[in-house]
C-alpha cells in the first residue's frame, strides 16, 4: 500500500490547469504545424499560422492560448494499492483548480446554478471521473473544456440495425451541423456502445488521447481514417472560412453495449484541445 497526500493532488492540478492553459500539447501543435504545411486555401493556411502565432505568444508572454479557458474537466485513474491521507480527495481536487485558476489569472466560467447562473469566481466546481486501476499510482488527466466547442457536441440514440453507416451519419451530421461555431480545425472525440452516459463520457475521453495516435482495434482504426477524410472534405475548413483542415483527428473509443441499442456521442473540440497529464 502506497500513501499519497491528498496536498500533492492539489498542488499538481493547479499546476497542470495553469500548463494546460497556456501550452498547447506537442501533439497538437505538431498537428496544427502540418496542417499549415499542406493546406492549399490560402485563407485557410494563413488562419492556421495565426494560430501557430498565437500558440507562440502564449507560451512565451504565459498567457491564456484562448480567452475560454474551460471548465476543468479532471480523470483520475487511481491504483487500488494507493492510499490517500490529510483530507478528502475530491475537495483537493476542487481546492487544485481553484489555485490554479486564480494564481493562473484563467477566466472563471462556472456557475453554482444552471438556472439562477452566479458565478462561483473561482472556475470551481471541477467535473471529475475516477477509474480505479491495478497499481500504486495515480494518473491525473486535466482538460478545460471551452464551451464553444462543447456546445457542439451530440448524442444519437442509434437503432443496431443503423450499423456502422449510421455511426458514420451521426459523427458527420454533428460536425457539419457544428460548422464554424466548433471553431476549426476541430478535434472528433466519439464515444460508440456502452448507455446514453457512457459513450458521451468514452466521447470525452477520446479527446484526451494524442492526436497522432490510433485504435489498436482494426475496424475502429478504419473508421478513424475514413471519418477524418470525410470531414476535411466538407470545405468548412479553418476558422469555418473554407479549406482542407476542418478536423486535426478523429479519436474513437468503444464499449460492449446492449442488444437492442446503439449509442453513439460526439464530443467537438476545437483546435484548443487542452490536457496535461501526469503519474504520480
Amino acid at each position: 500500500m502506497r500513501t499519497i497526500a491528498v496536498s500533492e493532488i492539489t498542488g499538481n492540478i493547479k499546476e497542470m490547469c495553469i500548463e494546460a492553459n497556456y501550452f498547447l500539447s506537442e501533439d497538437m501543435k505538431r498537428a496544427i504545424q502540418e496542417a499549415a504545411a499542406v493546406e492549399e486555401a490560402p485563407l485557410g493556411r494563413q488562419i492556421l499560422e495565426q494560430l501557430e502565432e498565437n500558440l507562440k505568444i502564449a507560451g512565451e508572454d504565459r498567457i491564456p492560448i484562448c480567452q475560454d479557458t474551460g471548465m476543468a474537466v479532471v480523470f483520475l485513474e487511481v491504483g487500488q494499492d494507493v492510499h490517500f491521507e490529510g483530507g478528502i480527495l475530491e475537495d483537493a481536487v476542487h481546492e487544485g483548480v481553484r489555485q490554479g485558476y486564480i494564481e493562473g489569472f484563467l477566466r472563471k466560467s462556472v456557475v453554482k446554478d444552471p438556472i439562477c447562473r452566479e458565478n462561483t469566481k473561482d472556475n470551481t466546481p471541477a467535473v471529475i471521473h475516477y477509474t480505479i486501476v491495478p497499481g500504486d499510482k495515480v494518473r491525473i488527466t486535466v482538460a478545460p473544456k471551452g464551451f464553444g466547442s462543447e456546445n457542439m457536441s451530440r448524442i444519437f440514440m442509434l437503432k443496431p440495425a443503423d450499423g456502422i453507416e449510421g455511426v458514420k451519419n451521426a459523427v458527420l451530421t454533428a460536425v457539419k451541423d457544428a460548422g464554424p461555431n466548433a471553431c476549426p480545425p476541430m478535434v472528433v472525440g466519439v464515444g460508440i456502445g456502452g448507455t446514453f452516459e457512457k459513450c458521451a463520457l468514452m466521447a470525452k475521453h477520446a479527446l484526451t488521447r494524442p492526436v497522432d495516435s490510433h485504435s489498436p482495434i482494426e475496424y475502429v482504426r478504419e473508421l478513424e481514417r475514413e471519418l477524418l477524410e470525410k470531414i476535411n472534405r466538407s470545405g468548412i475548413g479553418p476558422g469555418g472560412l473554407g479549406g482542407s483542415t476542418t478536423a486535426l483527428a478523429v479519436n474513437i473509443e468503444t464499449y460492449p453495449t446492449h442488444i437492442a441499442g446503439l449509442p453513439v456521442a460526439v464530443n467537438i473540440c476545437c483546435h484548443v484541445n487542452r490536457h496535461a497529464v501526469r503519474v504520480l
